[in-house]
């Protein structure tokens, strides 16, 4: 605008008056310092890379920093060249700049129903980019910082990987300098007035010790917090939207490595061999030959190891991926796997949920919440902790089969995210063990089948086995807990097994013949010998809890981490797995292992990874009495208050006994540990901060500020023992800064008099 016009525009009516106000506001101070500016700017950058990266590992790459970090440089440089002046035009260029922000926003949730981290976040780099062109006061480059800070924590709630953990170091060990001259501003030090005291406070010893320090803390802080039991908000990450052409045949199993339903897939597996349906033949390198209608057992050889997926969940588990009831003889299928036997579920239009049939028992259950992205392509069967109730997936339909298998339309390809509420049964051994033995004829017709040539052989072999117990089991639970630990114990796995000839029964080979087998042809076995003794079974197939990392507090899971277990039923409780696989617990982990706490034990384990074998035995015999001690004084507790109002008092009463305890140990360790450390000082040191605990003692705490002399004139109007202290502190500070010898006597006497009248006024 032209002098001229500016003239003609303030004889406006109204302008004048605006104008005139604006130009009788003060100034702002502005923010001299070039360094802190500097710090904002990369911590604001920072943040804007860390979205990019991890939108880039779990979403479609934004790619925003490509513009918004040059952008958001150019107005940095701009405000501080800028930063005495009003900047009138250029404020309300950026109003009307964050308006349609606001309008790109909202057009972007629109498009993002389910999670609208990454839309936030577009939202709040654009904000940042048009801001940076107005940063004149310490308290705008305040507004930068935090704007880094929540670019980085919606990055590190989006995160899977440890790509995320650089930029966080990188943030930390520019946050630290930043904030010292932030605080400086803050008390009016300006750098200029202080450049010697500056250079000390940022030496980069100094800064050094303090990120080790924020690092331990924070990581240790890490391990200790407590990992809450379910997520506090209904809203978990899925993909976008799947649409699926044609008609959805949720009796297809669409395994990319193996012959699907006659037809030849991509994969490097045998292809059109029919392998799948039986005979000699290779496992496919890439993909878990048991995740289809029907298994082969007779194939040969090994995958080779990679990443399939990445699980969040509160407990580890064994992520259930289908079940088969119908034995072959050398493998297994789903007899009711047809379309017409599988139930299509269709969600509404407004949600991602889809709404699971699950079997209701006896058992007590916990609700467990599991994220789960696919890193490689897998076959179109869900993972999942067994029994899942809630389902939220970017596909319109799903179907389940009878044994509790959740099929996609499609499969589950690379950079898919869906999320499963399963309701976990605990496993209560006691009350299993009184479980009834009359089954249901849908549980007779279904998983009791045995082939007939060697139904007699097999079940005589049990029944000798279980012969062998010390005491006579006579529940199912304890004879398949007694075959599972026999079979791990008294039979190997064999990794040059020879194929089995055309009509050989896998189960009677690895009994009679070979001793052993491949590791899902021990829970083949133990399928098929609970089957032949009464007991129902079925098999079941899926990927073990994998490897979990501490820092991104998710399970890497591989395709070498699928494997084959053993499912049994029992009357009005449902179904439980057992492993029989040699270095595998029988028992599979699950929520009656789950602790508040169990992050530290994971942890712990990542960490005696690295350690010798005697270290790692040590601690884990100590952490086995401590949470030995602790479980045995909650359970005493839990039964005492449960006793009615008699066990409350009880248990009150004891509560404040130990309490009391605990206090008289804290005091007396504290009273101890002072009396070394005043052991260990020089006799001067040590009469000196002997009189200091005294007076603190009775209230007369002296501040770190304070140099010793001001401390005891501080006291004077307080205190009638003022002179004392002043001949004491004064003789402390000839000794230390003087090296004047003291007169320790004549102080002793001072100390000891001064203590005997403080108790006195006491």
């Amino acid at each position: 605008m032209t002098p001229t016009n500016t003239t003609r525009s303030r004889s406006l009516p109204g302008f004048k008056a605006l104008w005139e106000r604006i130009e009788k506001q003060p100034l702002p101070e502005p923010e001299n310092s070039i360094w802190l500016r500097v710090l904002v700017q990369a911590l604001a950058t920072i943040g804007i890379v860390a979205i990019d990266v991890v939108a880039a590992d779990v979403a479609e790459p934004l790619w925003i920093s490509g513009w918004a970090v040059p952008v958001s440089i150019v107005g940095a440089v701009w405000s501080w060249y800028r930063r005495r002046h009003r900047n009138v035009p250029v404020k309300f260029c950026i109003a009307i700049a964050m308006l349609l922000a606001l309008g790109v926003f909202f057009v972007n949730l629109l498009n993002s129903t389910n999670d609208t981290r990454l839309a936030l976040s577009e939202l709040l780099i654009q904000l940042q980019v048009f801001h940076s062109f107005d940063l004149p006061r310490r308290k705008d480059l305040g507004y930068s910082i935090v704007i880094g800070l929540i670019l980085l924590g919606v990055a590190a709630t989006l995160s899977q990987t440890l790509a995320f953990a650089p930029l966080l170091l990188l943030f930390l060990a520019i946050a630290i300098p930043a904030l010292v001259l932030d605080y400086r501003s803050r008390l009016g030090l300006t750098p200029p007035q202080t450049v010697k005291r500056l250079s000390t406070d940022l030496a980069p010893k100094r800064l050094g010790l303090v990120l080790l320090i924020v690092l331990g803390l924070g990581l240790g802080l890490f391990a200790l917090f407590p990992r809450l039991p379910g997520y506090q908000l209904r809203t978990f990450p899925v993909s976008s939207p799947i649409q699926f052409a044609g008609q959805f045949d949720g009796g297809t199993i669409l395994n990319p490595g193996y012959v699907n339903e006659g037809r030849a897939t991509e994969g490097t597996g045998i292809g059109g061999s029919g392998n799948v349906q039986g005979g000699p033949g290779e496992l496919d390198r890439d993909f878990y030959y048991g995740f289809n209608s029907r298994i082969n057992q007779n194939l040969r050889g090994e995958l080779v190891p990679k990443l399939v997926m990445r699980v969040r969940s509160q407990i580890p588990g064994f992520w259930r991926v289908m079940a088969f009831d119908r034995y072959l003889g050398q493998g297994w299928e789903i007899s009711r796997g047809d379309d017409d036997q599988v139930e299509t579920l269709e969600r509404p239009v407004w949600t991602f949920r889809f709404n699971l049939p699950w079997s209701v028992s006896l058992s007590r259950t916990e609700e467990v919440v599991q994220s789960f992205t696919m890193v490689s392509e897998l076959p179109n069967v869900l993972p999942a902790l067994y029994e899942p109730t809630e389902l939220y997936f970017p596909t319109r339909q799903v179907a389940i089969d009878p044994e509790g298998a959740v099929r996609s339309p499609v499969p589950l390809a690379e950079g898919l995210t869906y999320t499963v509420i399963s309701e976990v049964p605990y496993r209560d051994r006691t009350t299993l063990r009184q479980a009834e033995t009359t089954y249901p004829r849908t549980i007779r017709d279904y998983y009791l089948e045995v082939p007939e040539g060697v139904r007699d052989r097999i079940a005589t072999k049990t029944r000798e086995i279980l012969a062998t117990a010390p005491t006579v089991l006579t529940d199912p639970y304890e004879q398949t807990f007694y075959l599972a630990q026999y079979l791990k114990q008294t039979y190997t796995i064999q990794p040059d097994l020879p194929f089995l000839e055309e009509n050989e029964d896998l189960v009677e080979a690895f009994l009679f013949k070979h001793g052993g087998g491949y590791p899902d042809h021990f829970s083949t076995s133990l399928t098929i010998m609970l089957r032949s003794v009464g007991i129902p079974a079925r098999l079941a197939v899926g990927f073990g809890s994998g490897e979990f990392n501490p820092f991104t507090g998710y399970y890497l899971v591989r395709n070498t981490d699928a494997f084959a277990i053993t499912e049994v039923y029992f009357p009005k409780y449902g179904w439980f797995a057992f492993n029989p696989i040699p270095g595998a617990e029988v028992v599979l982990t699950s929520v009656e292992q789950s602790q508040t706490f169990s992050i530290l034990r994971q942890f712990w384990n990542w960490v005696a990874g690295w350690l010798p074998s005697p270290v790692t035995g040590f601690f884990n015999q100590l952490l086995e009495w401590v949470t030995t001690a602790f479980g045995w004084a909650i359970a005493t507790l839990t039964n005492l208050f449960s006793r009615g109002w008699v066990g409350v008092l009880l248990g009150s009463g004891v509560l404040t006994v130990l309490g009391f305890l605990g206090w008289l140990a804290w005091s007396g360790w504290q009273s101890w540990s002072r009396h070394r450390r005043l052991r260990a000082l020089p006799p001067m040191e040590a009469l000196y901060q002997q009189m200091l605990n005294q007076l603190a003692s009775q209230g007369f705490y002296k501040s770190a500020a304070q140099t010793p002399l001001e401390y005891a004139r501080h006291l004077h109007p307080h205190s009638p023992h003022a002179p004392k202290v002043e001949e004491v502190s004064r003789a402390y500070v000839q000794w230390r800064y003087g090296g004047h010898a003291p007169d320790l006597v004549r102080l002793r006497k001072l100390v000891r008099s001064l203590k005997t009248q403080l108790k006195l006024k006491r």
